[in-house]
């Protein structure tokens, strides 16, 4: 089966700091996986290296059974997409339309293939009607489905999103939900890093948290929400529902309660 597989992994910054120590995973194709931990935990650089953007210190990055230590970063890249959290980090066109389509012109795809990908690019991210727009002069909140977009016109077979709910109001949180559903139908991985809990408890099914630089559990939602020791090294908060279920003496509310089905 094609997969993601991290194998005893550490990563060092030329400085000589340490960003992730001696980790093991593997995200296969197909699955939808939400990485979650305090700021400085680690996920950011690890997702990184799962596209070659950082290249591991010790271990081995595997995508589909290649060494991405034998690969360029944009030979991964075109297997493994990822959006910064930033949009301002990746968007450099003056119009939408040129930077979803940019991918795509510089690989030289022809016309008709350019042309498909990108609508359908813009309609899973909602942003047909700000194709003549200047993305700098759009909200914050919809610039990030355009740097979405100019990565899903790769149609590559993993997707990584960064904070993709910060600064959505509801309707760009199901705009969200409603491209992963899409891309899972397709058999595509979505791995996404997030602060989001509420976004987490409802939207996904496998959950990594990472702590001091490791990995330290992995597991479904209601295995992780429910452990009190584990949140609390990584100094993660519950989901509003669940505090208010344990407030209530409700128990095990991500186990038992038909809210967190509707949130699904």
């Amino acid at each position: 089966m094609n997969c993601i597989e991290f194998v005893n992994v550490s990563f060092r910054y030329p400085n000589g700091t340490l960003a992730n120590e001696n980790l093991n995973l593997k995200i296969c194709q197909g699955e939808r996986v939400a990485i979650i931990g305090q700021n400085g935990a680690g996920k950011t650089t690890a997702v990184k290296l799962m596209n070659r953007l950082n290249k591991p210190t010790e271990g081995d990055v595997l995508v589909n059974g290649v060494n991405t230590k034998e690969k360029t970063t944009a030979q991964i890249s075109a297997i493994v997409g990822y959006v910064f959290q930033n949009p301002d980090d990746q968007i450099f066109k003056n119009t939408v339309k040129d930077e979803i389509e940019f991918w795509a012109r510089y690989n030289q795809l022809d016309e008709d293939d350019i042309n498909r990908r990108s609508l359908r690019a813009a309609k899973l991210s909602g942003i047909e009607k700000y194709f003549s727009y200047n993305p700098y002069e759009i909200p914050y909140s919809t610039k990030k489905f355009v740097s979405i977009a100019s990565v899903l016109i790769a149609q590559t077979p993993y997707l990584i999103l960064d904070e993709p709910t910060a600064g959505q109001d509801m309707a760009g949180v199901e705009c969200l939900v409603n491209l992963m559903d899409e891309l899972q139908k397709e058999g595509k991985t979505v791995i996404t890093i997030t602060h989001d809990m509420e976004f987490v408890a409802g939207h996904f099914k496998r959950v990594v948290v990472m702590a001091h630089k490791n990995i330290i559990a992995d597991g479904t939602p209601e295995e992780v929400f429910s452990n009190d020791t584990i949140l609390r090294e990584a100094k993660v908060r519950k989901p509003q529902i669940c505090q208010l279920s344990n407030r209530l003496g409700m128990g095990n509310v991500m186990q038992s309660s038909e809210l967190v089905k509707k949130l699904r």
